[in-house]
């Protein structure tokens, strides 16, 4: 009697779970399969699952009308240049505030920490005439060294100082006696064991370089250099206005990444956060 019951209980939940997957899932499969609607069929009320005639015309204009396949581009090796270089310094610099004393430690991590609540949009002004007095304005290279070496990195400092400190320090020790120097602790010992909070890092490093919509569309102005969350903004017609299937078709492609990495890398990011001691 109890294994019916629990068979109930359970049918009960997935169905609980799937009424409330609805109102997330709803809008991802809306966009993807009003991509493959004519325009006017977009907006038709009642809303259809399923188009009628699906069709792939406004994947072939998403190409036609941007370079999009340049701008894609763009986005995926800004992505992975920022992401490495992020876990490249967070890394070094949270193994140091983790694992070296020095004078003034804790109140240097403390301003570190004053990074997290600084908004990008009050250092737009200042980091863009710095960039135009240094010619970089239209290039990549402040997409690439603000989050890299700005305050989004303060964020997977922390993340890398919380597990560091949890390292026991007895593997130092026996590292020492074997003749390791504090780098080689770093890059032998402790770096391979961090590779839950690494992959935290990287996750969420990779996902916001690569929704960044407000400093690209204040450095680049060049439709090659363009990213793509600034590029679904440019498909409009002869009056202005959007071009819906068409931006809905750019927006799927531009979803995939992130599907992809949300699907096969969730689990690494909850037990990174998760080792950290964050909740």
């Amino acid at each position: 009697m109890s294994r019916k019951l629990s068979t109930r209980a359970k049918l009960l939940l997935y169905g609980v779970l799937i009424v409330l997957c609805v109102p997330f899932v709803f809008p991802t499969w809306w966009m993807a399969t009003s991509s493959l609607k004519p325009a006017g069929d977009i907006f038709a009320f009642p809303p259809k699952l399923f188009p009628d005639d699906p069709e792939l015309d406004a994947y072939r204009k998403v190409f036609e009308l941007q370079p999009f396949g340049q701008q894609y581009f763009n986005s995926m090796y800004i992505a992975i240049v920022v992401t490495l270089g992020t876990l490249a310094i967070s890394s070094l610099a949270g193994y140091a505030f983790a694992r070296i004393r020095f004078p003034g430690q804790n109140a240097l991590f403390l301003v570190v920490l004053t990074g997290l609540l600084i908004p990008s949009e009050v250092t737009i002004v200042p980091l863009f005439q710095m960039f135009h007095d240094w010619g970089m304005i239209d290039t990549h290279w402040p997409l690439i060294l603000v989050p890299v070496l700005g305050a989004p990195s303060v964020l997977a400092t922390f993340i890398m100082r919380q597990f560091f400190i949890a390292l026991p320090h007895e593997l130092e020790e026996a590292a020492r006696m074997d003749g390791l120097g504090r780098f080689a602790i770093y890059w032998r010992i402790a770096l391979p064991l961090a590779r839950p909070a690494l992959s935290a890092v990287a996750i969420f490093t990779f996902l916001h370089s690569w929704n960044l919509y407000l400093e690209p569309i204040v450095y680049l102005s060049t439709p090659d250099m363009f990213t793509l969350p600034q590029a679904l903004t440019q498909y409009v017609d002869a009056y202005g206005g959007p071009m819906w299937n068409v931006q809905l078709a750019a927006a799927s492609l531009t979803a995939l990444p992130v599907l992809v990495v949300f699907v096969f890398a969730q689990r690494q990011f909850v037990e990174g956060l998760a080792h950290t001691g964050l909740k």
